[in-house]
């Protein structure tokens, strides 16, 4: 009985240190996301995840409302979005002024448009195209929620990969990056 308690103890006291080892050393974290075995990893830090939903993320337990997105193998941060409850993959991009999503995709989340929404010009690495200015209404990755993002949505030939510009990553608290991570914390 003795022998029992002790190893409960033992378990609870680990249990309790855990938080106190993370806030004393964060970079713990980084180094264990870096590990061969979390290279496409993202890391949702929200106390129920769904792995069956997105088998090729690792999560690990909850830290708050922070997300640690992993680069892929060209150095993007590519990870799973819920844009008005919609799952769809999107990448990151500092150099996004706003979110930028393509027809395909806003139709697949509700934002309905006609030919003549599509009345603003945008500057584009591709030159300069016609696109539409919309409201996503919830914008999700992991346990962080932003309501009423700016985004614009350009034809689908124009915009292959959805991005997540600044119209997002400016109401976090913090976005970092730093040793092939992304950290979004709001």
């Amino acid at each position: 009985m003795l022998r029992r308690l002790l190893i409960l103890g033992t378990i609870a006291g680990t249990s309790a240190s855990i938080p106190i080892v993370y806030q004393s050393n964060p970079q713990l974290l980084e180094t264990l996301l870096n590990s061969p075995m979390a290279s496409k990893a993202v890391v949702e830090v929200k106390p129920d995840v769904d792995l069956a939903s997105s088998p090729d993320k690792l999560a690990t337990p909850p830290l708050g409302r922070k997300v640690v997105v992993a680069a892929d193998e060209r150095g993007h941060f590519v990870s799973t979005f819920r844009l008005n409850g919609r799952q769809v993959d999107a990448m990151i991009d500092t150099g996004a002024t706003l979110v930028a999503v393509n027809s395909s995709t806003a139709r697949r989340v509700g934002l309905s448009l006609n030919p003549s929404d599509f009345s603003h010009e945008v500057s584009t690495a591709n030159g300069t195209i016609k696109a539409a200015v919309v409201m996503i209404s919830r914008l999700q990755v992991g346990g962080i929620t932003v309501n009423d993002v700016q985004a614009i949505v350009l034809d689908d030939k124009a915009l292959r990969t959805n991005l997540i510009g600044m119209s997002f990553l400016n109401r976090l608290g913090k976005y970092e990056a730093q040793n092939g991570t992304l950290l979004l914390v709001q």
